[in-house]
């Protein structure tokens, strides 16, 4: 048994490879981390440098992608370095990375609840919306969608400081909060209370984007011009939000049922990351190509002028 004054130092499991076969993955891994910065960053620069993109929908979109590199920090660079060297991590490493992590997916949730909103007032309540998405309510919406997950993630990560360890192995390929609840040597009442409320808090941003788009879809069935905007707006929406659900579903099952006697470990480590690998580039090339305004803008940005006519 280990008291937690002797675990300054956790490892990490999953990588059970050759070193031929870390080399290829880590050739592949920065090759994808690469295409994420590049194509979060496009569309973070088009928007800030265009003022006529200075509009609600883009503006949460634009944090969208902020915090997708905010929370891809939190893996990729430590992911690199123990592909080439031995997967340990700090005591204190393990508890910002499982922060950066958590705090990343939940501003996710709350940045794409916005955008359901935005679409809402937009479709449903359209002689109002730039009454009701006023510069200071967006301004507003954007602060608070950034400070309550990062509020959220610090409390659920303070009940874990201080707590005495019975265990040095954590069974994935980075640090999350769950994985030190199951090293305490005891249970940790203040973090299960927190963790259920910030549970029910997000379940309840599901519930929120559920009727909005049931509100969306009713009014878009009966106008013609409404299902235009429903296609050109709404789809990838919906796409990048159901591509989050299904990345985070994926890590939760592999939370309950990850395990080497049930699933293989490569299925259970593509379980674990996958939120990581496919949500933060999906959602800027499903919006950089669907919305012509921004597709147009970033066309002439980068240069492929041929390009414009292809996505008309």
């Amino acid at each position: 048994m280990e008291n937690s004054s002797q675990v300054s130092l956790l490892t990490l499991s999953g990588l059970t490879f050759t070193l031929e076969q870390r080399l290829v993955l880590f050739v592949l891994t920065l090759l994808w981390y690469l295409i994420i910065l590049f194509a979060n960053l496009t569309v973070i620069v088009v928007i800030i440098m265009d003022k006529s993109l200075h509009e609600p929908m883009y503006v949460f979109l634009c944090n969208l992608c902020i915090n997708s590199l905010y929370g891809t920090v939190g893996f990729y660079p430590k992911f690199l370095v123990d592909l080439l060297s031995s997967h340990v991590i700090s005591y204190a490493g393990c508890m910002l990375q499982g922060y950066v992590i958590h705090s990343s997916t939940c501003g996710d949730f709350s940045m794409l609840a916005l955008m359901a909103y935005d679409r809402y007032v937009a479709i449903c309540r359209p002689l109002s919306y730039h009454s009701v998405m006023t510069k200071q309510r967006v301004s507003l919406l954007v602060l608070f969608s950034w400070f309550i997950p990062l509020f959220c993630m610090f409390m659920n990560s303070a009940t874990l400081l201080g707590v005495r360890l019975c265990g040095s192995h954590i069974h994935r390929l980075y640090c999350v909060n769950w994985m030190i609840v199951l090293l305490a040597c005891s249970p940790i009442l203040a973090n299960t209370a927190v963790s259920y409320f910030n549970i029910l808090f997000y379940f309840g941003h599901g519930v929120f984007v559920f009727y909005t788009y049931i509100y969306v879809i009713k009014t878009c069935v009966s106008s013609k011009e409404n299902k235009g905007k429903f296609m050109q707006t709404c789809f990838p929406h919906l796409v990048c939000l159901f591509t989050f659900i299904f990345a985070v579903l994926l890590d939760l099952m592999y939370i309950r049922f990850g395990s080497a006697s049930i699933l293989s470990q490569n299925l259970n480590n593509f379980m674990a990351i996958e939120f990581l690998l496919v949500p933060p580039l999906v959602n800027p090339i499903v919006y950089g190509f669907k919305l012509t305004k921004l597709r147009n803008k970033i066309v002439t940005l980068v240069g492929f002028h041929s390009l414009t006519n292809i996505y008309m």
